[in-house]
């Protein structure tokens, strides 16, 4: 399985494509940050001159870099390119880790908002739900004043009109 190969460089974190440095930086990462001094980004120990590498040599290159040279070398050559890939993967694995930690931990912290809120505006919306059944009943309370006294003048209605009907009869 190849895994594409990241810069080192947390800023950047671009696929290596074309050129990188050994300590695996995207080539103009690279080139800032040795322009600024000359420490490796990954182990900060001090570089004379960074290696830089073509990701995508040519036939020819890889012929003419390993002719003549004993499989004991090839075989050691090869022992270490493969420590410095499984070395960077590692060091991705872990970035990814960290990233997914620090991801985790800000979806718990905005977990426990969001709960903080629900809770929150649930104790407001039970607060107006009772404040909504006291005003219902409130109501309720005026509607049958209401009534009692539209009866209440009803009756009273009544009482006057028998007392007109009376006092037309008492002058007549």
């Amino acid at each position: 399985m190849d895994t594409e190969l990241k810069c080192n460089r947390l800023t950047c974190r671009k696929p290596l494509t074309d050129k990188a440095v050994v300590v695996r930086l995207f080539f103009d990462c690279a080139n800032e940050l040795f322009n600024a001094a000359r420490l490796c980004p990954a182990c900060e120990s001090s570089l004379s001159e960074p290696y830089v590498c073509s990701l995508h040599p040519s036939n020819d290159y890889k012929t003419s870099v390993l002719s003549g040279l004993t499989p004991s070398i090839i075989l050691e050559i090869c022992s270490r390119s493969i420590a410095f890939w499984q070395y960077q993967i590692h060091q991705e694995n872990s970035f990814q880790q960290a990233v997914l930690r620090n991801l985790n931990d800000k979806n718990s912290q905005l977990q426990k908002q969001l709960d903080n809120v629900v809770r929150e505006a649930n104790g407001e919306i039970a607060l107006l739900n009772n404040k909504a059944t006291d005003l219902e009943r409130d109501l309720e309370v005026e509607r049958r004043k209401v009534r009692d006294l539209q009866e209440a003048t009803r009756e009273r209605e009544k009482e006057y009109q028998k007392l007109k009907v009376q006092r037309f009869w008492w002058l007549m």
